[in-house]
């Protein structure tokens, strides 16, 4: 947990001598925050990022500890890993909300303190229910973060440099990822996996008393300039009136199918079943397994900041999408009709198929410019939740795939499936991703402008 020991140590140091970021220059309204001090917010509000994306992927490399110590099969480990995307996926549109109303400190603190009870409880779990309700209280938890680190990037840094702050907050979690592959197994070896979730529980702790401490919703909290203008929060009925016109766009039901199928089977596969897989039909010990998957998510972060650049550059959002989940298509078709490929052959797609999947965050900007403007906001919202809904929904439809599939074979008590059962698990994949591909084809492309024609889709004709 590299950033947050950075992350902790810096605002330890702010925790200790308050006014330290300010002695340069005392505050001053006409002025906007120095970057230090910038950059101590955005790094608490990042670790705990960090934090919970590591908490997100930790039973595909857990996978066989789980299986035995709860004495699971594949489908309730699947079900296991989804509770945590249940909670994250429902909470999305009123993170959204709650930023808007309460600002994003408050919702970093609540966050970080439920995902660290919630790993604290699943360190401890005594039986396989207990372990979903944590696992549903970590996504719970982190299911805050993203749009408030990004309410952070946005009210503490200016706006030319937000596209960059957000790939940088895209790259912490992708850290934690990494971080939960090679590394967690490692530390499960040596002291446990009870243990080793139970440190990462203290960390989180840690992290929510110092964002508590040190984070502020505002420059003008501390007597500096704001980068943005006061938003006047919106009513309750203005969000459910929101939530009903924004599907009177096309674009916005074809584009949250999209990513539930490009990038949840990619979710799929390094959260879960990508591990079980690698080890157990291609010769991969438990490390190797969890760098290969660890590779395919700094392909995927990379593949993120490219596509969303390639995109703008061009000033088309359909084309980067439609290349992307073509090659995230080939992935998990060879997964399913050459499980057996030559190693250099199946591991390159692979890493292709995860930096294609970066594509997807090029819906977030198809998304809002698909949509007058004053749904904006909620077409984002709309389309996070339809990033988590391949995830969730995959995850347990695979394990019961090799469940009903399995041959009756074990070892150590953990259940092993013989590669027909991969296939058939990957190809249910593959279909999906085919059609999200089918409706990112159907989209209507928004040439990187705001959408002007404000005539539902009922009546705007085919495009």
């Amino acid at each position: 947990m590299g950033v947050a020991i950075c992350s902790a140590g810096l605002a330890l140091l702010e925790w200790t001598v308050p006014s330290l970021s300010c002695m340069s220059s005392p505050p001053n309204t006409a002025s906007h925050p120095p970057l230090r001090l910038s950059l101590s917010m955005w790094a608490l509000a990042a670790a705990a990022y960090l934090a919970g994306f590591f908490l997100r992927v930790t039973p595909g490399v857990l996978n066989a500890p789980l299986m035995r110590d709860f004495h699971l099969n594949a489908a309730q480990l699947g079900n296991l890993a989804s509770f945590y995307f249940y909670f994250y996926a429902a909470s999305q549109i009123p993170t959204g909300v709650a930023n808007d109303r309460w600002g994003p400190k408050k919702l970093i603190v609540f966050g970080t303190f439920l995902t660290a009870m919630g790993t604290l409880l699943f360190a401890m779990a005594p039986t396989y229910a207990v372990a979903l309700l944590a696992r549903g209280m970590i996504g719970l938890g982190h299911g805050v973060a993203w749009v408030s680190l990004l309410e952070i990037a946005a009210r503490w840094f200016a706006p030319r440099v937000f596209g960059t702050m957000s790939g940088l907050s895209l790259g912490a979690g992708t850290l934690g990822a990494v971080l939960a592959q090679a590394p967690l197994l490692a530390m499960s070896r040596w002291w446990g996996w009870r243990e080793s979730l139970a440190g990462v529980g203290l960390v989180c702790l840690l992290l929510a008393l110092l964002a508590w401490r040190v984070i502020r919703n505002s420059p003008h909290e501390l007597g500096f300039r704001d980068y943005l203008p006061e938003r006047v929060p919106s009513s309750l009925g203005q969000v459910l009136r929101g939530l009903r016109d924004v599907w009177g766009w096309r674009n916005t039901a074809l584009l949250f199918v999209a990513p539930s199928g490009i990038c949840g089977a990619f979710l799929t596969f390094t959260t879960l079943w990508g591990t079980p897989f690698l080890e157990q039909h291609r010769g991969m010990s438990g490390p190797q397994a969890s760098w290969m998957i660890a590779a395919m998510l700094v392909a995927f972060s990379v593949g993120g900041m490219a596509w969303g650049r390639f995109s703008d550059r061009l000033h088309r959002r359909k084309l980067p999408y439609v290349v992307g989940g073509g090659m995230t298509l080939a992935g998990f078709a060879l997964l399913s009709l050459w499980p057996q490929a030559p190693g250099v052959l199946l591991f390159g797609v692979l890493l292709a198929s995860a930096l294609g999947a970066g594509a997807m965050v090029v819906g977030f900007a198809w998304a809002k410019e698909s949509v007058p403007q004053h749904l904006a906001g909620t077409a984002t919202g709309v389309h996070n939740t339809g990033v988590m809904i391949g995830a969730l929904v995959q995850l347990p439809l695979l394990g019961w795939v090799l469940d009903a599939l399995w041959t009756g074979r074990a070892l150590g008590g953990v259940r092993q499936y013989d590669e027909h059962a991969f296939q058939v698990a990957f190809g249910v994949l593959m279909v999906w991703v085919a059609v999200a591909l089918a409706c990112v084809l159907a989209a209507r492309e928004t040439h990187a402008r705001p959408y002007a024609n404000l005539v539902p889709a009922r009546t705007e004709g085919a495009v």
